[in-house]
């Protein structure tokens, strides 16, 4: 028997599809906590007993929407991962910023639903979560810092989450961001992506070669 959350996503005008999109803004607004069934409800157009019947209660519904952004995440990921497969890391980097931001700017939502879930002071009790640790050993052996995805090194790990944080910051915080700068949404994202590549690929590269040099070295060393 197919779940709500595979109803939804199979027929994308059923009123499932269309409550599941509102929640997403909403949660991705509000947080959790800040959002209720009625504002969900309200913004569809239908009455609360209808929400519930095609959900559940507050907890179904955002245990949805967490799904939902973990199956749109990991489709994504995958999507860029074959596109730079076998390029340099300074294309990988290149392409995976591009494509990543473009994404994530179109869908704001995952990115504030992504930061509130984890920095947020109050957080709920649900029964899934998003796929922090499991995305981030895929993007470590894309980029080639991880052999395994499923057992990368905390220091690639670490890297991984740097580029990821500098992400979701940059698409969360556009509305205070922006005016700032004084840019609008075009020249925004433009000018995110330059900034994202200024500072990551030379970082990135820089130790790319370093370590093949080290690694010439010992080499040149061991035959000595």
């Amino acid at each position: 028997m197919k779940s709500p959350l595979e109803k939804a996503r199979k027929n994308p005008e059923s009123m499932k599809a269309r409550i599941l999109a509102v929640a997403r803004r909403l949660f991705g607004e509000y947080g959790f906590h800040g959002t209720t069934t009625r504002m969900i409800a309200k913004e569809v157009g239908i009455d609360i007993s209808t929400l519930h019947y095609h959900w559940g209660d507050k907890n179904d519904l955002y245990e949805a929407v967490v799904m939902d952004v973990n199956n749109d995440l990991g489709r994504e990921l995958l999507k860029v991962e074959k596109t730079v497969h076998d390029s340099s890391l300074e294309e990988r980097l290149n392409v995976s910023i591009d494509q990543m931001m473009d994404y994530l700017f179109d869908h704001p939502e995952i990115s504030n639903l992504v930061l509130l879930r984890y920095f947020s002071k109050t957080r709920n009790e649900v029964d899934v979560d998003f796929k922090v640790p499991e995305f981030s050993g895929d993007i470590a052996r894309a980029m080639g810092l991880a052999k395994d995805a499923k057992n990368p090194s905390p220091r690639a790990m670490m890297k991984v989450m740097s580029i990821m944080n500098g992400m979701h910051s940059f698409v969360s915080g556009e509305n205070f961001f922006r005016p700032m700068l004084n840019l609008d949404r075009k020249n925004y994202i433009r000018a995110v992506k330059e900034t994202l590549k200024f500072i990551l690929i030379p970082a990135f590269v820089l130790q790319e070669g370093k370590t093949k040099k080290g690694r010439s070295s010992g080499s040149a060393s061991a035959k000595n």
